[in-house]
This record gives C-alpha cells, structure tokens and sequence, in this order.
C-alpha cells in the first residue's frame, strides 16, 4: 500500500508540538520498514486542531486527524495501513465524515488554495500546483496595460486596510515617469490577534512572489523589497527559500523567461513598530531612516522610496494575482459583490471555537462567519461582540451580527476591515477594559510625529484608566469624543486617524458600561480589578485559614473554624483568596 503523510509545521503547528509528531512518525516508518512519502506543509486555517496530520493514498482520498499526539502515531498508521479508518480526532476528509468538512465548505479558498496542501519549502510542489503560470501568461500574451486592466476589471481591492482598488494603484505607478521603480509587499502585520499574513507567507511564499513579479511587470519596476517583520522568523526562512528557488529557475533575475523584462527581489526585517504598516513609515524604514510617516502628497506613486514611484500592496492582495490571471476578471467578480469583489481571509481569535484562519467570500454575514465556520462560541455564556480591524477598527455587537462583510458596510458600523483581524468576545468581556486595551497598544506605538496622536491618545487613555479604577465622571464621556474627533482630524498617518475607533465603537454600542463604572462602581463583566469587591460568606466559611494563609497584605483576619473577615481598606483586589478557597466562601462582585 503506497500513501504519503503530511504535517502541518507552521508556527500554530510547531507551537503545539508538531515537530515532535513529525519525527514520531519519522521514526515509526523507519524502524518498521514502511513505504510511505513523508512530508511537509503548513497551516490549512485550522490552528485550534493542532498538530494536523493527513494521510492521502494513491486515489488521492485524504483523511486528516487533529489534536495528534506522539502516543498515538503507532496506532494512527496501522490502523490506516490496514484500512480500518480511524474517526476519532478526524478533522477533514473526502473519504469520511470528518468533524470539520462543514467549515471548509462554507469557505472558498483563493488565497489560501495551497496552505497546507503543498510543502511551502519546494517551489516544484508549487509549480505542480500551477505555480508561474500566470506569470508565464502575462510576459508572453500581455502588455503591461493589459496586466493593469484584467485587475482593474476584476475590482480587487487593497486587502491590508481602506480597501483601495489595486488596479487603479498600479495604474498611477505605470503612469508616472521614471528611470527607476519599486513595488513592495507590506508584510508589517502588527494587529493584536492578526495573522493572515504569516499564515500565507510561512504556507504560500511563492504565490505572493508570483504577485509581485506580475505587479512588477505592469508598473515597470525592476525591483522590489518584501517588508516582513522579525517576529516571523519561520515566514522569513520561507522566503528566503523561496526567492533563491524562484531566481534558480530564472523567475528572478535578469531576462525572466527569456523576455527583456528582468526583477530582483528583497526582504526587509522589520524591527515589530506598529506604525510601519503604513505605507510612507514603511519606505522609511527601508531607507533606513526612523519609521515615521510623511505627508503626502506626493503620494508612492509619484514619490516613494527614495524618491522613485513606488507601489505598496500587502501580502493577501499580491496573493489574489495569479489567480485572477489564470481564471480571469470575470470569475472572480462571481464572489463577493458589486463594490467588494472577491474573497477575505480572516484570523478568528478570542472566544470562538474554531480559531484560525479562515477565507469567505465578501458578502458573507458577520453571524455565518462566527457561527457556521468559526464554530460559534467557546464557552457558555453568549456572544457580545467582534473587533473588527484590529486596535484601528472597531467593536461591532450582538445586534448587528448580521452586517455583512464588505468595506462599506463594516464602515458604516464605525469599525473597519483593517487586514482581517476578527476577535470574538463573550459576555465575559468589560468592553470599556477592551477600549483601554487597545488604546493603550495605539498608545505606546505612537511614532510621536503628530501633536494629536502623541498627546491626545495619552489624555484618552488616562481617562480611560480613571474610569476603570471607578474615578470617573459623566462629564468625561463626551471628552472622550471630543478628544477621538480631534485626534482624528489632526493626525497625519492612518494610525492616530483610526486609534479611537475601539472607544468610539464602545460608547456608541455599550456606553451602559461605561455608565456602570462610573455612576454604580462597578464592572459587570467583573473584570476591571479596582471596581472588585471579595467578601467571605459567614454561613460557607469553616475558619480552615487557608485564605488568611495566602493573603499577600494579611487583610484576612479570623480566628481557627470561625468565619473570617475581609478588611476591604487593606484588601488590594488580587484574588488568591477566592482562588484558594475550597468551600465556595469567598464571592467576589
């Protein structure tokens, strides 16, 4: 019997063991003389399941187990080598019904169409898969206007923040006069809860390369530089790989493809500041200047890095190229709608099931997206809310689960696309302590350039703290808004625009909240410490001291098998009194 394994070894696989599954099975072929192919792949969006592996025969039927432990390999490969089929642990198959078969189907995969499916290390398992066929396509059959105007045809727009449309970005770049241009791939993702674009890097290196080499071509640039943050050391080593096996096979270089049309390709290491998302701080930083944006105009097209016109996409946008090459302008325009065409990819996270990654069609319900492919939730107690665009969008609730996901409609609820970052929350969430996190973050990336960012977010997020702490007052409600809306107005980059979205969206979904932390002291949800209140219950408490024991500041007094006292004045809110105690006696509200 002749089949081939494959594991996931991306980050979210490797983080939960992946690598030591894989040599477990290394090992087990080899000690048992097995004939089986062993390989690699990344992720396939289903992180919450990791390590994944999957075992495909000669008919290409494929079955993939999750949660896999080392223990287990013995058993999962005999029992598959003598066609006793395994379901438990069964994620994915063609074959049998696996757990998850319902979550891919109500995705549709163009970015990700090969994570975790090919060895994201061997650019012969990309080209098996199609790969440089659009790029052989458009240096033999198209001029650059004809590469322009199929993008342009098919509406894809910028998928890494307003959502600008690509082919008009690239037209003003063909149009402007040089000697010399750049494209660059913005790989800066730095959203709390993003990684769309570690995911494609580290499972599809070649196909954002494909992109750029195409994006490339059509405006006229020669070369191009890859801005990917350090912390994504596995998506850096993939493309490195990647770019070397791409100019091997003259796909890089000079006279690509025997055509006069030649591109090198670089990778820039970010040094993780948030602010180099945008665009004129990313050029910046590959100049080797501090990152802080400029005012424009003029904008990259007409004056980018150093001074040449410059396009800027981010990873998931290149990663739409080739696909729309090969299958056409009018195929795509079949997903999504009118005005956002296409699929979007998002990274689930919080509390939801199947957290991940995951790629829907534009259009589709915020409610489907949570429910029928991320699972639904993962407690027990119900939903309350999304962020949407990370610590630049903003917080959507309950009551408009059914906005579907396209630019303008996620705009029109105050939050924003952003680059697909999608954090659920349950009733367990203080929404005031999730505006306090995420202005805190925009806070402390500030670059410092503007007045209004620099300043104003800081006020925003001292008043945010006071009304944490239970200090607050009504009054500070409406500075908060005024603060946003001068912040807004006076800041020149996307990140001080967009850094009160996460408050604004707060007070005008959930400003009950706030009114509960300020008028009544206290945080329903129970989470912010300072608003905490710990009593011991007279009638529980069996005087076993073990809470007066764990007391960090001796604020529990009592005598032995007597109920004890709780001196709220010394009492510092940190809980280990109600985490030690085993009688159910110390409440906390």
């Amino acid at each position: 019997m002749s089949f081939t394994i494959k594991v996931g070894l991306a980050s979210c696989g490797l983080a939960a063991g992946a690598g030591d599954v894989y040599h477990s099975i290394e090992k087990y072929l080899k000690e048992n003389k097995i004939k089986a192919e062993l390989k690699k792949t990344a992720c396939i969006g289903m992180c919450f399941a990791e390590p994944l592996v999957e075992f495909i025969n000669e008919h290409n039927e494929s079955i993939t187990y999750g949660y896999v432990e080392t223990e287990q390999i013995g058993d999962l490969i005999e029992s598959y080598r003598n066609d006793k089929l395994s379901t438990e642990n069964c994620i994915l198959s063609n074959k049998i019904d696996g757990s998850e078969n319902e979550n891919l189907k109500n995705q549709k995969r163009i970015v990700l169409r090969n994570c975790g499916i090919i060895d994201p290390e061997s650019i012969d398992d990309f080209l098996e898969n199609g790969g440089y066929q659009a790029l052989q396509k458009v240096l033999k059959e198209y001029k650059q206007e004809d590469v322009i105007s199929v993008i342009k045809a098919s509406g894809l727009r910028g998928r890494g923040g307003a959502g600008f449309p690509t082919g008009m970005k690239w037209d003003f770049a063909y149009k402007a006069q040089s000697d010399k241009k750049y494209i660059i791939c913005n790989a800066d993702e730095g959203d709390p809860g993003a990684f769309m674009d570690r995911s494609v890097l580290e499972g599809d290196p070649h196909n954002v390369i494909e992109g750029m080499i195409i994006g490339a071509y059509a405006i006229g640039a020669d070369e191009g530089y890859i801005y990917c943050r350090a912390e994504y050391p596995l998506a850096i080593k993939h493309l490195k790989k990647a770019i070397q096996d791409a100019t091997e096979k003259g796909f890089i270089g000079k006279n690509i493809l025997e055509t006069d049309f030649s591109f090198d390709l670089h990778i820039k290491e970010g040094a993780g500041a948030f602010v180099c998302g945008e665009e004129t701080a990313l050029m910046a930083s590959i100049e080797g200047e501090r990152g802080m944006p400029r005012i424009r105009p003029p904008f990259p097209a007409q004056s980018g890095l150093w001074g040449k016109p410059t396009n800027i996409n981010n990873v998931e946008t290149f990663a739409n190229i080739s696909w729309i090459i090969n299958n056409g302008a009018e195929e795509y325009r079949k997903y999504g709608t009118e005005k956002s065409p296409g699929t979007k990819v998002f990274a689930l996270a919080g509390k939801i099931k199947n957290s991940g990654l995951i790629e829907v069609p534009m259009g589709t319900p915020l409610r489907k997206v949570i429910y029928d492919v991320g699972g639904g939730m993962k407690t027990e107690k119900p939903f309350k809310g999304v962020q949407l665009g990370g610590p630049s969008g903003g917080c959507i609730p309950k009551e408009l689960l059914d906005t579907v996901v396209d630019y303008d409609s996620i705009n029109k609820t105050g939050a924003i696309m952003g680059s697909g970052g999608m954090v659920v929350m349950d009733e367990s969430t203080c929404m005031v302590d999730v505006a306090h996190f995420f202005l805190d973050f925009t806070q402390k990336e500030s670059c410092g350039k503007c007045t209004f960012c620099r300043i104003g977010t800081k006020r925003m997020l001292e008043i945010l703290t006071r009304i944490t702490e239970g200090k607050g007052k009504m009054e500070d409600l409406d500075t908060l808004e005024e603060l946003a809306k001068n912040i807004i107005k006076g800041s020149l980059c996307g990140l001080g625009q967009t850094a009160p979205n996460p408050v604004l969206t707060t007070l005008r979904y959930f400003k009950e909240e706030y009114k509960a932390h300020i008028l009544d002291h206290t945080c329903p949800a129970g989470v912010c410490t300072s608003l905490q209140k710990y009593e011991i219950d007279p009638e529980k408490c069996t005087g076993c001291t073990l809470c007066t024991k764990k007391c960090p500041v001796n604020a529990i007094s009592g005598n032995v098998r007597e109920p004890h006292v709780i001196d709220q004045e010394k009492c510092i809110k940190c809980g280990v009194c109600f985490d030690v105690c085993r009688f159910d006696a110390v409440k906390k509200s």
